[in-house]
């Protein structure tokens, strides 16, 4: 299993979960960032960081964010492959979040 950032992460790209992470597991891609599930170790270490509470266990991820998994197991094909699929996902669901205050 491994941990996987979802919706609420597209254009807020707080870095606090790469500050935490003991593998640097965590990258920074057009919108948003996305966990390495080749590195990730499962800690959880990132997943109270996050101030708009987009990571999740793979297995707890709501119904609703499955689309992430495949975005974040898309890692090794690299950033255009990833920036394709999330800029896809946030057409198609019209994303448009904000920094929290």
């Amino acid at each position: 299993m491994t941990y996987i950032i979802s919706e609420p992460c597209i254009d807020i790209k707080d870095k606090s979960c790469i500050d935490v992470c003991p593998v640097d597991c965590i990258h920074e891609f057009d919108r948003m960032l996305v966990i390495d599930p080749e590195e990730c170790i499962d800690c959880g270490a990132c997943e109270p960081e996050c101030p708009v509470e987009a990571i999740f266990p793979e297995d707890a991820l709501p119904d609703k964010w499955q689309p992430f998994v495949k975005i974040n197991y898309a890692f090794p094909e690299g950033a255009a492959v990833i920036n394709a699929l999330v800029e896809q996902y946030a057409t198609e669901h019209d994303v448009h979040n904000e920094p929290p205050e």
